[in-house]
């Protein structure tokens, strides 16, 4: 990458909140001076660059380099990275990769250390980090936090392996992330006093503010499945201080087209100056988490990027560390594949493991809501076969679900869903937060085993099945991630995702939320490989009621 030795723009300069030309000059990768140039105009702006203060770089199916291809020309340069999803398939074998493959890449992630490998005891994982292990990777210098502490129960309830990742953290000086949705009250003040930080799971105002009002961090997100700009925005004008952006999960479809910086235009039309988007897209998560990330100041890394102007921000170039990581909307890095670490132990199944004989005449239903990670439980009438056996019900659009163990050969778990929306056909991935199981949605059982079946041959991915038709985008580093080039990779997510929508589904992002439907930890109804789960007393519960509850 090219080296600069000094750039000349229109500063746009968030510590004293002012808005100057100058000429910013570079020595070793760092700013050694700033020089206002009274009396010049420019056509462009100097401005930090962005930060996404919470993602899961592996939801993009991309590797760390590969991510950082396709981010950087969007102005981000930074990101506060949490690696639990190969964390839970490969263990920390898997932050190392993912930590190794980022070396290589100019944006400068920042890798937390796994809270909840596995997120919960109801399911089956690929790997444990225990407390111990969570204390080893917290005195690492390239671990900069503990992720978010998902186990809010544990939490609450003083765990002592909870506990004990916690105290790690406070003894090694970093920040705790958190993870608690929805909880207010007396139980989110126990849990922010335990010395959890922040929040990227607030998904309405009343929670959101409430937690402000008692020391939280609030961090805004709008990913692929959540979307939570919208109803948490109003906060921004009063709070903005203490406020900050994530993807948390972003498709590489979606990568390609926006990251920070659509959130940062964003904020700025719900009334926020340009200083004030760059504190909650920039300054807040540098301070907050100590990032290696510089912010235009005198003996901080030469990091920034330069915009044609402050309304659409449009990105003309990305500088990291003095060197060009992006110009014209374009990286300057080149695609290069890495290896492919995975792991998979079940054979293909039967149609007949799916069978399900009714027990009596309604079931739990989970009902996934777009633009959001809860769901809602309902009670349905279950339709039957000839024999006596549930099958989806198209007609109110109740599909079957299926979760099935891929580190073990077991049984599948199966459970029903609304809102899928489609009328045949069925999809599957081996993206299933948090443990990464094979999921599966769909209306007959043989198009739900074809969809499961492509998998297993391609060892991950996501597939989908439809009388003769079968498509698979194959994902073989742990399951979760493609080693081809990141624009191809949206391509053909692009093409499986219209296929999906083809099926009937009305979903934003039927394969993202598919991908949510197992993670038990965000209430009300979920489904792991060990059965349904009720998130609301975090305990299993029936699929078969005596009586509908609405």
């Amino acid at each position: 990458m090219i080296q600069i030795n000094s750039l000349s723009g229109m500063l746009v300069d968030v510590w004293t909140e002012s808005i100057y030309p100058a000429t910013i000059h570079i020595s070793g990768g760092k700013i050694v001076d700033i020089i206002k140039e009274e009396g010049k105009e420019y056509d462009h702006y100097i401005l930090p660059g962005f930060v996404d203060a919470h993602v899961h770089i592996e939801s993009s199916m991309l590797p760390p380099r590969e991510f950082g291809r396709l981010a950087v020309k969007h102005g981000t340069i930074a990101t506060v990275s949490d690696p639990h999803e190969i964390a839970n398939v490969l263990g920390v074998a898997g932050v190392d990769f993912m930590i190794e493959d980022a070396k290589k890449s100019p944006l400068k992630f920042h890798f937390g250390a796994p809270s909840c490998v596995p997120a919960t005891s109801f399911e089956t994982a690929g790997a444990v980090i225990d407390a111990a292990a969570v204390a080893e990777l917290l005195e690492r210098d390239d671990i900069f936090y503990l992720s978010e502490m998902m186990n809010f129960p544990g939490v609450l309830f003083e765990d002592p392996e909870v506990m004990a990742k916690i105290e790690a953290a406070k003894k090694a000086g970093k920040p705790v992330d958190g993870h608690a949705p929805g909880l207010m009250g007396d139980d989110a003040i126990k849990y922010i006093n335990a010395g959890i930080s922040t929040d990227h799971e607030c998904f309405t105002y009343a929670e959101a503010l409430f937690k402000l009002e008692h020391g939280m961090k609030v961090i805004i997100r709008e990913g692929s499945a959540a979307k939570n700009f919208d109803e948490l925005a109003p906060l921004l004008p009063e709070h903005y201080a203490n406020m900050m952006f994530c993807s948390d999960d972003k498709h590489p479809n979606d990568l390609v087209h926006g990251h920070i910086d659509e959130l940062v235009k964003r904020a700025m039309k719900a009334g926020l100056t340009i200083f004030q988007a760059l504190q909650c897209a920039a300054v807040n998560p540098v301070q907050h988490y100590g990032l290696t990330m510089g912010l235009l100041r005198i003996g901080d890394p030469a990091d920034m990027i330069v915009v044609e102007d402050l309304d659409q921000l449009k990105v003309e170039a990305t500088y990291i560390n003095g060197r060009v990581a992006a110009e014209n909307g374009r990286a300057v890095d080149d695609h290069r594949k890495t290896d492919t670490p995975n792991q998979f132990a079940i054979d293909p199944i039967s149609t007949s493991a799916l069978a399900l004989t009714a027990e009596c005449d309604h079931i739990q239903v989970i009902e996934a809501l777009d633009g959001q990670l809860i769901t809602n439980s309902k009670t349905f009438p279950v339709k039957k076969n000839e024999a006596g056996e549930v099958i989806s019900d198209t007609d109110n659009d109740v599909l079957k679900l299926v979760v099935l163990d891929r580190y073990s050969e077991r049984p599948p778990a199966i459970a029903f869903i609304k809102n899928f929306g489609f009328k045949s056909g069925a999809i599957a991935s081996t993206v299933a937060h948090d443990s990464h199981n094979i999921i599966a949605v769909g209306v007959s059982d043989e198009d739900i085993t074809s969809a499961i079946n492509l998998l297993i041959k391609h060892q991950g991915g996501l597939s989908l099945a439809a009388d003769k038709k079968e498509m698979v985008l194959p994902l073989p580093i742990a399951g979760l991630m493609s080693p081809e080039h990141g624009y191809q990779v949206a391509q053909a997510y692009d093409k499986i995702d219209e296929a999906a929508k083809a099926l009937g589904s009305k979903l934003h992002a039927p394969y993202m939320t598919l991908s949510f439907m197992a993670l038990l930890v965000i209430p009300a109804l979920k489904l792991s490989d060990k059965g349904l789960f009720d998130g609301g007393k975090f305990e299993f519960t029936d699929l078969f009621v005596d009586a509908p509850n609405s």
